[in-house]
């Protein structure tokens, strides 16, 4: 097969939201720093240690951040900010040029070492793409990147963007004259080989993931290389690759029944698939996943949802609630809105749903206990206390840590959200 075009036919124009006016806001925030994306990156990338240039406070958040893994030996430390650094008495660059060569001395697996640099103004002041470029160099056989974590400047899920455009320069370049697809963002394993088995079957390839799950694996990228998002917060990285000529396929996010057969046929129109064969290949996961979410539709239908900003998410997974759940939704918020990337999502959501981009925590809130409604998805910072308040919350993070893509996972993403809503009902009726 091979490529028709850079991206798949226009659809029908829809009565949606594309053109609802958007709220923006500027105020105080509630949301996590982009540390917070090693917790599933290193885990993704099976070869990479990711080395936190930071503080006390960095590594506390970090070790809380995952939890359970404290058990298995992670592959991400903090390089601490101590006395004798804020004091003057030690270089910054040789300690950080010492901790380095001591992660690599105990973990002689790691592949490609990853400084995330923080926000402390101690570490700003830190040249890390020199620090980098001065490792690369003492360390033979590694890769030395960097990128930033810092609160200052990225938000929860933009550190996993931020890994990733630090990795589009290492992708070796593709000069093949045949199409190839590249699926940007992290993705749980079982789901990447269920989408791999899904395209195979529908004559689309080869196909290949960024993040890949080693270092020796990078996907090559060039002109003929065509990429799907699987994740909303990849605005860095898509641009990045389209400076390395890399042409995006407009689709929706591969959340629901709905959302995944939309994103799979955006290739399959880019490819000319032909109809019957991609519907013989999507019928089968496409039908158990709409019996997956019938069994939570009943519990959801006319439930009114509203999302406070944190993963960039919100919007994929409004759509997926208002058209797959028959929830209402009273005001959809994100940290950005990135317009090119959810050109596909914003005309399918109501078209008098509230939008709103960035945060002003206490306006938010004013906003949502007014509507009172039956189901907020929020941060672990507000959750507790809008609880507390008689309202059922969902915490945005766990849709982050769970695998949600795909047919397979319909059924448990819909069961995220049914869950607070059954565990409400039956405290009324005790």
């Amino acid at each position: 097969m091979t490529a028709a075009s850079a991206s798949a036919p226009a659809p029908a124009p829809l009565a949606g939201a594309q053109e609802n006016p958007v709220l923006r806001e500027r105020g105080q925030r509630e949301v996590f720093c982009g540390l917070t994306g090693i917790m599933w990156l290193h885990r993704k990338i099976q070869d990479a240690f990711f080395l936190i240039v930071g503080s006390r406070t960095c590594a506390h958040l970090m070790q809380s951040a995952a939890g359970v893994m404290i058990f298995a030996e992670p592959r991400f430390a903090t390089a601490i900010i101590e006395e004798r650094d804020l004091a003057g008495m030690a270089d910054a660059n040789e300690e950080l040029d010492r901790v380095a060569a001591q992660v690599l001395a105990r973990r002689p697996d790691i592949k490609t070492l990853f400084l995330v640099g923080s926000c402390p103004s101690e570490v700003i002041k830190i040249d890390l793409s020199r620090a980098a470029a001065r490792l690369n160099a003492a360390h033979a056989g590694v890769r030395v990147l960097n990128y930033s974590g810092s609160g200052i400047e990225t938000t929860f899920t933009e550190g996993e963007d931020a890994c990733l455009e630090s990795l589009v320069p290492e992708l070796p370049q593709d000069d093949s004259q045949e199409p190839s697809l590249l699926v940007v963002g992290a993705l749980a394993d079982v789901v990447e080989d269920q989408f791999t088995r899904l395209f195979e079957a529908m004559g689309i390839g080869p196909v290949r993931f960024l993040p890949a799950r080693t270092s020796h694996d990078l996907p090559p990228v060039g002109p003929n290389t065509r990429y799907l998002l699987a994740q909303p917060f990849m605005g860095r990285t898509g641009a990045a690759l389209d400076g390395r000529g890399a042409k995006r396929i407009s689709a929706p996010f591969p959340m629901g029944a709905k959302g995944t057969e939309a994103w799979l046929r955006a290739a399959a129109d880019v490819w000319n698939i032909d109809a019957d064969r991609f519907e013989t290949v999507v019928a089968a996961p496409r039908a158990r996943a709409e019996r997956a979410l019938a069994t939570h539709r009943a519990d959801f239908t006319g439930r009114s949802v509203f999302f406070f900003p944190d993963s960039q998410l919100e919007i994929p997974l409004a759509r997926f609630l208002y058209e797959e759940l028959g929830a209402q939704l009273i005001e959809v918020g994100t940290p950005y809105l990135h317009r090119s990337h959810l050109d596909c999502e914003l005309p399918r959501l109501p078209a008098g749903v509230q939008l709103s981009e960035g945060q002003h925590v206490d306006s938010q809130l004013d906003r949502c206990r007014a509507a009172r409604p039956d189901l907020t998805v929020c941060g672990l910072g507000l959750a507790n206390p809008l609880e507390a308040e008689g309202l059922s919350t969902k915490w945005a993070i766990e849709l982050v840590f769970t695998p949600i893509h795909g047919f397979e996972q319909a059924g448990d993403l819909a069961e995220l959200f049914t869950r607070p809503l059954r565990r409400r009902d039956l405290l009324r009726v005790g």
